[in-house]
């Protein structure tokens, strides 16, 4: 029971002194805090219950109104239950338990300090922390500013470089365009220049052209003022030596005639004496005028018959014609003399093979002048107009032995002549072109007449160049050839068939070109001219193999169908005139040789070498080192 009411009594106790450490801590926070009935020292023990009756015995103090909320009926209480305390016997244990409460109260006061040193740490720890996140917050926002500074300087930069560039590729497109309009100017000065060249190289080629015609002109006047000055020098001469002679005949004949004279005197005397002399003489005289009268007379009319049914013009230069009676079937029988004393044990020409004699042409060019020769000689059967012709091309690719063809396979007389015979003529070109045609319709046959280089005078009226008389000789030709003729078939070869005159071109019913011979025609050609210079030598000499002595026999070794077909692509360019050429030079290069043997170095050497030669002829025509070939 008593520890019961102890217990209650140390409750009150309790609450007593929290109530007041309550109102301690809030009417006394800023000033020192003490207790003195806490003290542990024993002097003061007894003092509270003094106090506790002073203040009992006191009486109670008006009450103030309470300014700061302190409430005094706690105070009271407690002191009450002090007072109960120091009167009841249980104080000291009171006491006791009070002293070691305080003493659990200062121990958690210390470790509330603690705790709150703790806490205390702890926020100077959170707040370095902060501090550290804040400078670290603070380097990366540093760090992000410079790089959006750095991106920011780049984007600047990338956009500087953007515009240069564009700046650049700007003034690349403003180059480029002025290179093109650069180019297009210089390709327009170039094919500006490049047209003035060919233009004067046209008119270059005018020029030589007009050139080669009047070098033609003057050669053929100097070839014929020096044949009229060998002429006249030949007569001179024999002027000189006819007087000679007819002095000396004069002196002979004068001593002759006084002697005779003499003798007549004699022979005057003898007749005037005897009158049956003298009527002798007088008949016989009479007679020996009239024999020679008679037979001066009818020479000449015997002549001039003969002249006029067998004479040939002096512009032909070949004919088939026959000059006089009886020379046709002696020239034919002296022809196959020759072929059966020449052509025995040979193998036939390679020509023969393609029906054109031994001229060598490009197939489709072959079957033209086949089909030619056929319509020109069922023409002449039908006895309707010929039809005229005009072979061009280079130099040597056999116009004119295709035109004798012609002639002999259509069955019609041929006869050549050279345009550069008629402006040496003057004025009588005119007379001799109306004598050609007179004399053309002799033939019974009908007559083709080859005019060759027809350009030397049958060129353009216009040229400044042409002379009066190769104008009217011009205009005899085209009144002879205005219509269609059944007596005559005119074919023209020149080398360059844009200066002949518009009129001339338009009396043309046929235009065949002779291009140079492709690689088999001249493979076909260097073996019939092999036939020809080599083997053909080797069965004896032309014209009297019976009076004239053997040559040498020519051998031929190594020479295989490879070796022509070697020469024939290295020969690309050659005509069939160079290639004959060169054979004649192969032919010569064996000659050469003590033992006459022809074999496939010496063949190659000599090929080769006229290789050379074509290809300097060529590069000297094109500088202008001569005219051209002729």
């Amino acid at each position: 029971m008593a520890a019961a009411r102890l217990t209650s009594f140390v409750a009150v106790t309790s609450a007593a002194v929290v109530s007041m450490s309550t109102f301690s801590d809030r009417a006394y926070a800023d000033s020192s805090f003490r207790i003195p009935f806490f003290s542990s020292s024993p002097s003061n023990a007894p003092s509270p219950p003094n106090q506790s009756s002073d203040s009992s015995s006191e009486p109670p103090a008006p009450e103030e109104p309470n300014k700061s909320g302190f409430d005094p009926e706690s105070l009271e209480r407690g002191a009450k239950a002090l007072r109960e305390i120091n009167s009841s016997s249980y104080s000291k244990q009171v006491f006791d338990l009070m002293r070691k409460q305080e003493q659990t109260r200062l121990a958690e006061l210390d470790a509330e300090k603690v705790h709150y040193e703790l806490i205390q740490s702890q926020g100077d720890i959170e707040r370095q922390r902060k501090m550290a996140e804040e400078q670290r917050n603070l380097i990366q926002e540093q760090a992000q500013r410079q790089a959006q500074v750095l991106r920011y300087e780049d984007e600047l930069a990338r956009k500087r470089m953007q515009t240069d560039h564009e700046a650049q590729r700007l003034h690349n497109v403003e180059l480029v365009k002025m290179q093109e309009e650069s180019s297009v100017r210089k390709e327009r000065a170039r094919q500006a220049t490049e047209e003035q060249i060919q233009s004067q190289q046209r008119q270059t080629e005018r020029e030589r052209a007009e050139i080669e015609r009047e070098t033609i002109r003057v050669k053929a006047m100097a070839e014929a003022e020096g044949r009229v000055h060998e002429a006249k020098l030949t007569e001179d001469h024999n002027r000189r030596m006819l007087v000679e002679r007819l002095q000396g005949e004069r002196d002979k004949w004068l001593a002759a005639i006084n002697t005779t004279f003499s003798h007549i005197e004699g022979g005057l005397r003898a007749l005037l004496t005897d009158r049956d002399k003298l009527l002798m003489t007088v008949g016989g005289a009479t007679a020996l005028a009239a024999g020679v009268y008679t037979t001066r007379e009818g020479a000449k009319v015997t002549w001039g018959y003969i002249n006029r049914i067998l004479g040939q013009p002096s512009l032909i230069r070949e004919s088939s014609m026959a000059k006089f009676p009886g020379s046709k079937i002696i020239s034919q029988a002296k022809n196959k003399l020759l072929n059966s004393s020449t052509l025995a044990g040979t193998e036939k020409p390679i020509g023969s093979k393609n029906g054109l004699g031994n001229v060598i042409l490009h197939p489709s060019l072959k079957r033209r002048i086949e089909h030619l020769a056929r319509a020109t000689s069922n023409t002449k059967a039908h006895q309707a107009p010929f039809r005229n012709m005009l072979f061009y091309g280079p130099p040597g690719t056999g116009k004119t032995m295709v035109a004798r063809e012609i002639a002999r396979r259509s069955g019609l007389d041929y006869a050549m002549m050279t345009g550069g015979d008629v402006a040496p003529l003057g004025a009588q070109a005119v007379t001799k072109i109306h004598d050609i045609f007179d004399w053309a319709k002799k033939s019974r046959k009908g007559l083709l007449l080859f005019i060759d280089e027809a350009d030397a005078f049958l060129c353009e009226r216009n040229s400044t160049h042409m002379s009066e008389a190769q104008r009217s000789a011009l205009n005899a030709l085209l009144f002879r050839t205005g219509d269609q003729s059944r007596d005559i078939v005119l074919v023209l070869a020149t080398n360059r068939p844009g200066d002949l005159d518009s009129a001339v071109t338009d009396r043309i019913d046929e235009v065949i070109e002779f291009p140079l011979p492709g690689e088999e025609e001249r493979l076909k050609l260097l073996k019939l001219y092999l036939n020809k210079y080599l083997c053909d030598d080797n069965n004896g000499s032309k014209g009297g193999f019976l009076l004239k002595k053997q040559p040498q026999k020519i051998t031929i070794e190594d020479l295989s169908e490879d070796v022509f077909r070697e020469a024939a692509k290295k020969t690309e360019g050659f005509s069939g005139r160079e290639i004959a050429k060169l054979m004649a030079s192969v032919q010569a290069a064996v000659y050469g040789r003590p033992d006459c043997i022809l074999d496939s170095q010496l063949f190659r050497e000599i090929v080769d070498y006229k290789e050379v030669e074509h290809h300097q002829r060529l590069k000297l025509a094109a500088e202008g080192g001569q005219p051209g070939q002729i």
